[in-house]
């Protein structure tokens, strides 16, 4: 017996045959994701890699297959081969951009039929937003024209030259100059899905940085930083942070500049936006934060929310306070005693809500719903961002692997299930977190904030609600 099982690991290691994936299958099949359980459950063909909600669709990207199913009933509605897939537009003006590992070129499906819209054979880049989709196509390594697409155009928008991009095996969304994210575990780091495309695109270019200005498709800087300089575009302004060893210790500067003129617009000392580790200052990582605003740490050690395009404090926490996660609206974080989060209105740092949340609890912030994960019980819980309402609370081990403005998505292995707002288990008990006087749930609330018009006021998409309107 013993022999045996050292011959199926032998065998799984080496990639001749593996079981232990067909086990687990069985093993879990039948079981619910969550209680109460998800309007449906179903098992795709493989492990998810991203999956992203578009309109009354789901698109689910597999390792080497994409496939798209119904929001409302779970079923499958086409399937095909791709190496990689991003969803660009929202709602009903959402498609589907396909490719195939190192080669150039890509198709737009649309996402219900999965028909081709558009097809191209040239591109090696592909930007994916909810208002946009870029491509870009070289003739030489130093020579691309970048151009910018209605998600469901033919038309092109807008094309400019641009002194080559950085790709990799695949198209899909290369890494730009702007902020990285704040992770959360067991939410997917896309479960928020497209976000608006940046006002100013940052591209790295053998050590230079180019800024494309994406309203009129014109490129506004090509600069060569420092060798030991971090750069990041974000917010509309180019904002460069330097990092000096002395003392034993890392002194930071962070300046921000319009990239039109080149002029200083805002200048930070002693702001550290975590971009080294250790005395040596080297800055080996991007700032944290998200849309149009970085995260940092201040000389007192509280952490610190900035608005990138004119360096106003948007939220300093408290002594012990940590952040879980952050937008251009909000920012959620732990307080100093472990026990609760806390929701803050970044408009006027205002405390929108609190929560009890387990220590190794996580949150993750979209433009929907705020994903709480907490344990001991293990939970899912899906908020208003700005109320705190409950829109899901199920009892779930899983993984929230997108979250759209009707429900969330969850999965675990091969397995996902939709949550629509308003599934809640049992009746609100005390302390549960919610503001005075808010409702329970049952039906589907509209979402509380639209996804544009943050602190900036920027633009938002045609149709979308504008909150100054």
């Amino acid at each position: 017996m013993a022999f045996a099982l050292v011959v199926i690991v032998v065998l799984a290691i080496t990639g001749v045959w593996n079981p232990f994936p067909q086990i687990w299958d069985w093993a879990s099949s039948g079981r619910s994701l969550s209680d109460p359980a998800p309007a449906w459950q179903e098992q795709v063909g493989g492990t998810p890699t991203g999956v992203t909600v578009a309109g009354d669709t789901l698109v689910v990207r597999e390792r080497t297959v994409v496939e798209a199913r119904s929001l409302v009933t779970g079923v499958q509605l086409w399937q095909r081969k791709a190496d990689w897939a991003a969803v660009a537009g929202d709602g009903p003006d959402a498609v589907v951009a396909v490719g195939k590992l190192l080669t150039k070129g890509y198709e737009v499906l649309d996402p219900t039929s999965g028909a081709v819209r558009r097809k191209d054979t040239s591109a090696v880049a592909v930007w994916a937003y909810r208002n946009a989709l870029l491509d870009a196509r070289c003739s030489t390594s130093t020579d691309c024209m970048l151009t910018a697409w209605d998600p469901r155009g033919s038309t092109a928008l807008w094309s400019t030259f641009v002194p080559g991009v950085s790709t990799g095996l695949t198209a899909d969304s290369p890494k730009g100059l702007n902020p990285r994210s704040i992770g959360a575990r067991q939410v997917d780091d896309g479960a928020a899905g497209p976000r608006l495309m940046p006002a100013l695109l940052g591209l790295p270019v053998d050590g230079r940085v180019v800024v494309v200005d994406t309203a009129v498709g014109r490129v506004v800087q090509n600069t060569k930083p420092a060798q030991d300089d971090r750069i990041v575009v974000v917010g509309g302004r180019v904002v460069r942070v330097q990092a000096r060893s002395a003392d034993g210790t890392c002194y930071f500067t962070v300046t921000a500049t319009d990239p039109a003129t080149g002029q200083e617009v805002w200048r930070r000392t002693g702001l550290n936006l975590r971009t080294a580790d250790g005395a040596g200052c080297a800055q080996r990582q991007n700032p944290q934060g998200g849309e149009n605003v970085l995260v940092g740490v201040g000389a007192d050690g509280r952490e610190a929310v900035l608005d990138a395009y004119d360096g106003r404090q948007l939220w300093t926490g408290a002594a012990g306070e940590k952040l879980l996660a952050v937008d251009d609206r909000y920012a959620v974080a732990r307080s100093a005693d472990q026990k609760s989060v806390n929701s803050h209105e970044l408009a006027d740092a205002s405390v929108r809500w609190t929560r009890p949340l387990n220590p190794k609890g996580a949150v993750g912030l979209t433009p929907y719903a705020v994903a709480v994960i907490d344990e001991d019980p293990d939970r899912i819980v899906a908020l208003d961002p700005r109320t705190g309402r409950e829109l899901v609370n199920v009892h779930s081990t899983a993984k929230v692997l997108a979250v759209g403005p009707t429900g969330i998505v969850i999965g675990d292995g091969r397995d996902i299930g939709y949550l629509p707002f308003g599934t809640i288990q049992g009746a609100p008990g005390p302390g549960d977190g919610r503001p005075a006087g808010s409702p329970t749930g049952g039906g589907v609330p509209v979402p509380a904030d639209p996804t544009c018009g943050g602190p900036k006021n920027e633009i938002c998409p045609p149709g979308s609600a504008d909150p100054a309107g």
